[in-house]
């Protein structure tokens, strides 16, 4: 990890384990998902995000309430706004850990997240190639204490990229990483 966190405008944890049933449906929804994201760049009331994401006040209130009750977010500070409180909303936690006690919840948490990213990429206004999306998909057979050194890696690395100042007027990009077990067989030995 960093050594300097970038600050944002409000206080939260490190780190928060999602394990609850209402906390991965409230996560699996990609209104909600794009929600949390842009409560991880400052605070935000329900104005301002339905402007950003372009949805109606109230449908956007709706989420921000589902994702209250499953301890996603919260209110982090108020305004008066002349006779009605305005309220800015973060997130509980800068990261959040999903612990796989919930097999189809996580699951379907997981789909909605790959989901999440097939909607969101986009290629830039009239350009065949982009040299930086580079997507790849590699197996390996190796013992867990490496599999266990490659996850760590994989977040420090993740942990570095969302640490990075937000600059007002630049582009948006992802970053998707996982390391997981697969079913993939073993081929059987040399014949020859």
């Amino acid at each position: 990890m960093t050594a300097e966190r970038r600050r944002l405008d409000y206080e939260l944890d490190e780190v928060l384990e999602v394990r609850r049933p209402e906390q991965f449906r409230a996560i699996g929804d990609p209104t909600r998902q794009r929600i949390i994201s842009l409560l991880s760049e400052r605070a935000a009331t329900t104005s301002q995000l339905a402007e950003a994401l372009g949805q109606p006040k109230g449908s956007v209130g709706h989420h921000l309430k589902v994702l209250e009750e499953a301890g996603l977010i919260r209110v982090v500070r108020t305004r008066q706004v002349r006779a009605i409180t305005e309220k800015y909303y973060g997130r509980t936690a800068r990261f959040f850990e999903f612990i796989h006690g919930e097999g189809d919840l996580a699951r379907e948490t997981i789909l909605h997240m790959l989901r999440q990213v097939m909607n969101e990429y986009v290629a830039p206004e009239g350009s065949e190639e982009w040299p930086w999306d580079i997507i790849t998909l590699r197996h390996a057979r190796i013992p867990e204490t490496r599999a266990e050194e490659f996850s760590r890696r994989l977040l420090e690395l993740a942990d570095e990229f969302t640490d990075l100042q937000p600059v007002k007027g630049e582009r948006v990009y992802g970053l998707l990483a996982g390391l997981f077990l697969t079913d993939l067989p073993e081929l059987p030995g040399d014949e020859g």
